[in-house]
C-alpha cells in the first residue's frame, strides 16, 4: 500500500469574537463569493458602512481580490456579528501571512474588544445600573 501524504488544507481557519457573537472563518486563497451563514455577505450585512468595515482588513493588506472567505456566525446582534467577522478575518490573514500582523495590529483589528453587557445586579430594581425609585414623602 503506498504511503499517503497528508493533504494541505484548502483553507485557513480562524475564530473571531465580539460581545456574545462568535464568527468561524474559512479563508480561501482564491477569489470567489464570500458567504455568511450561506447568504451573500452583501445581503447579510447590507449597506455601504458595513461593506467598508468588512473589506477593511483585506484593503489594508492589499489582498482584496486574492482571497475570499466563508463565515458561520452566531450570537449577539448584527453589528456585534460584523465586528466578530472582522476580528476573525484579521486573525486568518495573519495566519496566512505573518507580515500582515503589524499592519492589522496598528489599526486595532487583532484586538478582541472586551466590552460586554453588564450583568444584572440584585437590589437594583431590574437592570444593572438602575436605581430603585425613592418615595417622595
Amino acid at each position: 500500500m503506498p504511503k499517503s501524504t497528508p493533504k494541505k488544507p484548502a483553507f485557513i481557519y480562524a475564530r473571531g469574537r465580539r460581545k456574545t457573537a462568535v464568527a468561524r472563518i474559512r479563508l480561501f486563497k482564491k477569489s470567489g463569493e464570500t458567504l455568511v451563514n450561506n447568504l451573500a455577505i452583501a445581503k447579510y450585512f447590507p449597506g455601504a458602512i458595513a461593506k467598508k468595515m468588512y473589506e477593511e482588513p483585506l484593503i489594508i493588506c492589499n489582498v482584496l481580490d486574492k482571497y475570499h472567505f466563508t463565515v458561520k456566525v452566531v450570537g449577539s446582534g448584527k453589528y456585534g456579528q460584523l465586528d466578530a467577522v472582522i476580528h476573525g478575518l484579521s486573525r486568518a490573514l495573519t495566519i496566512a501571512n505573518p507580515d500582515f500582523r503589524p499592519l492589522l495590529k496598528k489599526r486595532g483589528l487583532l484586538t478582541r474588544d472586551p466590552r460586554t453587557r453588564q450583568r444584572r445586579m440584585i437590589g437594583m430594581g431590574g437592570k444593572s445600573r438602575r436605581q430603585k425609585q425613592s418615595p417622595k414623602r
